[in-house]
């Protein structure tokens, strides 16, 4: 039997977050999932007469692929998946990891190989610009250890977080949305050197309230790309291709990162930045704001949406939200404002908006998570 949990999920996925109409194609991916995340999934989309297509995936084999894999093979590899890709109109991801470090011992210029001549073509390129999409992790015990909670207790947060009413929070949004829309400058202060000024003027603006990733709970944009200048101190840890990095800093002059610094591997931290010349460019700036994600967990789609929270991301744009940066990497990077981690303020045009975490703005205190979780 299907929890009923995960018919809801599925329902919210194909009905509103990609919003499959009869006659489309979807493509499901699921990477280390119960076989039944696919068939509720199937059975949503033939409910509303759509047309499923299913791919199961295991990182323990794509490790071993990624691992070995030949410019020849990735190209190949490349051209199969973007054939389909095109006859698609949505997409649904749902990863789970068996082993969050699977990618671990990879190297770093391999990783690099199967970004540019897979990941780039069929996703950063086509999916993301061309499909409806939607991407989200599967609760697995590898997750539950990362947010130090035992299985059954995540697998409840999990729950929770993805079938909040996302309608609901996208009201909520509208208003920062225009806020941000008519802002020229940010500014972005925190304790020790955290101290960020740039542009957002005339860049697209963004709300993500359960249409693109799930869980979801954000608002971006992007800088000016050379408007850029400061620091930016990150108190989550981020993991990026199996490997993880601490007290990540970032120096900028005119948009370029021009130092970095982690707890360790500040070696690996800047390969990744020397990927190509976007790398040391910011591609978004997000602020984040899902009332039941509080805590870093190492998982991007859960540590970009924390309340009280924003990402400043290196790399590669959105085309909703372009810049012009582009970039074979697209890294986000979280800080929390939460007095509990330093506090710290952010200001549209001079006018504080955001203070320790909390929207202290008229038409923007619904975001906070007192009133968001009032709501429901």
């Amino acid at each position: 039997m299907i929890d009923p949990r995960l018919t809801s999920l599925a329902r919210n996925l194909v009905r509103q977050s990609v919003s499959l109409r009869r006659g489309e194609h979807l493509l499901i991916e699921t990477f280390d999932c119960p076989d039944e995340v696919a068939v509720a999934l199937v059975a949503e989309a033939r409910a509303v007469g759509g047309h499923p297509h299913v791919e199961l995936r295991r990182t323990r084999v794509m490790r071993a692929l990624n691992n070995g894999a030949l410019d020849d093979q990735l190209k190949a590899w490349s051209a199969i998946d973007l054939a389909r890709m095109k006859r698609m109109n949505c997409y649904i991801a749902i990863r789970g990891a068996d082993n969050v470090n699977e990618m671990s011992g990879v190297s770093g210029q391999q990783m690099q190989r199967v970004a540019a001549l897979y990941q780039k073509p069929v996703h950063l390129d086509y999916r993301v610009n061309h499909t409806r999409w939607c991407v989200l992790r599967w609760p697995s015990p590898s997750m539950a250890q990362l947010a130090q909670k035992s299985t059954e207790d995540f697998e409840d947060f999990y729950f929770n977080v993805c079938c909040l009413d996302y309608r609901r929070m996208g009201k909520a949004a509208s208003a920062l949305v225009k806020r941000m829309q008519r802002t020229d400058r940010v500014h972005i202060k925190g304790p020790g050197a955290n101290d960020l000024r740039f542009s957002i003027k005339n860049i697209g603006v963004v709300p993500c309230c359960g249409d693109r990733n799930i869980p979801d709970g954000e608002v971006y944009t992007a800088p000016i790309r050379d408007s850029v200048e400061g620091v930016v101190h990150y108190n989550a840890a981020t993991n990026y291709n199996g490997n993880t990095f601490e007290d990540v800093r970032l120096e900028f002059k005119r948009g370029k990162i021009v130092k970095c610094s982690a707890r360790s591997d500040t070696d690996k931290l800047e390969a990744i930045f020397n990927t190509d010349e976007g790398a040391r460019y910011i591609g978004e700036f997000a602020i984040g704001f899902n009332p039941h994600i509080l805590e870093p967990m190492k998982d991007t789609l859960f540590d970009e949406k924390i309340a009280g929270s924003f990402h400043f991301t290196p790399g590669n744009c959105y085309k909703e939200a372009s810049n012009g940066n582009k970039s074979r990497i697209h890294w986000d990077m979280v800080c929390i404002q939460r007095p509990e981690y330093g506090g710290g303020t952010i200001s549209f045009d001079g006018e504080v908006i955001r203070r320790d975490g909390m929207f202290v703005v008229s038409d923007l205190k619904p975001l906070n998570p007192s009133n968001l979780l009032r709501q429901q």
